[in-house]
């Protein structure tokens, strides 16, 4: 073992071994290859690229050389394309510290039975009037760059818990296709966390029309991890045991405390520490309302085809009209 498997348990790592397979013989040689790679892509900004750093993206992506520095570009280029998501980007942010302390995300003590860190969204505690969905999805990508500092998490990784009940259909029509798109390639396409389920639960009709609308642009491996469970919670609970869920998700523990993440973040003032701000890439910055319009969305061929984007992007407005007809 060496030191950057110090934080690791036995069980963890022979789990590394087996599932991600990690070898403590080949592990610099392993960084030192993905780091090698850096060169081939000079539009980047490579703003961190130290041993620790690199890690979490092999594990993230079992420790396939290209896909690992697929993923590492895609981050940081996810940040130099959305530099104003990236300003201020801390805990003590006026909207994301709202967004945290209304529970985007909140997080369960308990971990699940294959070690993994249960998020919780109570997408109806979303307030239109105080702050955005982008400061929601801020608020959640700060959160998961504090939690995968833990090697733990980088291996076992997280599971999500969507709960939609009194979603509202006006608070649903702002989740627009390309808001959308931002967030799915902010946390599938762009972040190094294993995501082992993300579960709807008490979803309304529209939510339900919404998935078919975003499904073909998730991958395969996602879809596959997506379960829709409506008011049935007895499908959540074969997968997620009641021991360690709160009375919302019929689990046998209280209601869940809604600013019981917040407080653990804002007491660390926890700030993202690669200095991956707007002020560290020499582009210029744009407001992030008008970058989410289509055209200004791009992303490199890599991460999502552009005739893909550009049939999105022209449908747009076909695409959302099942959500807003169906009855």
């Amino acid at each position: 073992m060496t030191h950057l498997q110090a934080g690791l348990s036995p069980e963890t790592l022979e789990k590394a071994r087996l599932e991600l397979n990690e070898n403590p013989d080949t592990l610099h040689q392993d960084i030192q290859e993905v780091r090698d790679m850096v060169i081939t892509r000079p539009d980047i900004g490579f703003l961190r690229t130290d041993d620790a750093f690199i890690l979490r993206f092999l594990r993230a992506r079992k420790f396939q050389h290209f896909e690992a520095f697929r993923l590492l570009a895609q981050y940081f280029e996810y940040r130099q394309q959305n530099l104003d998501m990236f300003k201020s980007f801390k805990a003590t942010d006026p909207g994301i510290k709202q967004a945290l302390k209304d529970g985007f995300p909140g997080g369960l003590a308990n971990l699940d039975h294959y070690g993994r860190k249960i998020l919780v969204l109570f997408a109806a505690n979303w307030d239109q009037s105080r702050y955005t969905l982008v400061d929601i999805l801020r608020a959640i990508l700060l959160s998961l760059e504090a939690m995968i500092e833990d090697p733990e998490l980088q291996v076992n990784g997280f599971v999500l818990i969507i709960d939609w009940s009194n979603f509202t259909f006006k608070q649903a029509s702002k989740l627009t296709p390309s808001m959308l798109r931002l967030a799915i390639e902010g946390l599938q396409d762009s972040f190094p966390a294993r995501f082992g389920g993300i579960h709807f639960v008490n979803q309304p009709w529209y939510i339900h029309a919404l998935y078919t609308v975003i499904r073909p642009f998730l991958k395969e491996k996602t879809r596959k991890r997506i379960f829709l469970h409506g008011n049935n919670l007895n499908s959540l609970h074969q997968l997620i045991h009641p021991e360690i869920l709160p009375s919302e998700f019929g689990g046998m523990l209280p209601p869940y405390d809604m600013g019981t993440w917040a407080r653990t973040l804002l007491d660390h003032e926890y700030d993202d520490d690669s200095e991956c701000n707007a002020d560290s890439y020499n582009v210029p910055a744009k407001d992030i309302e008008k970058d989410l319009s289509p055209k200004s969305m791009k992303r490199s061929q890599s991460v999502v085809d552009p005739g893909v984007l550009k049939r999105m992007d022209k449908n747009e407005e076909e695409n959302m009209q099942p959500l807003l007809s169906l009855d």
